[in-house]
């Protein structure tokens, strides 16, 4: 499946954030990418505008054009907020939860995680990034999988979860998905109300 490749560092500049983690290139270069990155720019219209906001969620989580459409789609089924559904559906992901309890530096290494099967749910090893977790669901390193140097590194550098909605035990390496986040918990600078206007067109 195609997977953005590119340089991340154009990405962190064309939305000026920091869309893949730290990046030294917005300290150096505080302005867009191309030949006209430091130039006036045209004013953006709406729609140019919704679209970039969309396009910065899809790059931050990680997600193809048809897989943001649909769990877009299954937000709006929801009968709460539009936008901050797709928000709480987005957070769910396996691959988001392993990037938030810290076993993973980044959600494309949480991804490859998942992928290689050295992640369980619930003691059965889930292999689907996109696996969509319960209240309830518990969430570990795989048994075997515990001495991996990648893990252990980005553990002992990422040791504070200050998510609500998850419960670490740092001794099973373990952790389990207590609620659905809220807006107001979760941190990523997603308008996501725009997202639903390009939708709504």
């Amino acid at each position: 499946m195609a997977r953005y490749t590119g340089p991340k560092s154009k990405i962190s500049r064309k939305f000026n954030e920091e869309i893949f983690g730290p990046s030294k290139a917005l300290k150096k270069k505080a302005y867009p990418p191309g030949m006209h990155g430091r130039g006036r720019r045209k004013k953006q219209s709406e729609y140019s505008i919704q679209l970039t906001e969309k396009q910065k969620a899809k790059f931050i989580y990680g997600l193809l054009e048809k897989q943001f459409a649909n769990l877009f789609e299954k937000a709006a089924r929801k009968s709460g907020v539009t936008g901050e559904e797709l928000l709480s559906l987005l957070e769910s992901r396996l691959d988001n939860t392993v990037y938030r309890l810290g076993v993973a530096p980044t959600r494309r290494a949480a991804r490859q995680l998942v992928l290689h099967k050295h992640i369980t749910v619930n003691g059965n090893i889930v292999n689907i990034p996109s696996y969509s977790l319960k209240v309830g669901d518990v969430v570990a390193v795989r048994e075997k999988s515990k001495s991996l140097e990648a893990i252990t590194n980005s553990l002992t550098v990422r040791n504070a979860r200050a998510f609500g909605w998850l419960e670490w035990d740092g001794s099973e390496m373990a952790g389990k998905f207590i609620a659905v986040p809220q807006r107001d918990q979760i941190p990523e600078k997603i308008q996501e109300q725009l997202i639903v206007e390009l939708y709504s067109k």
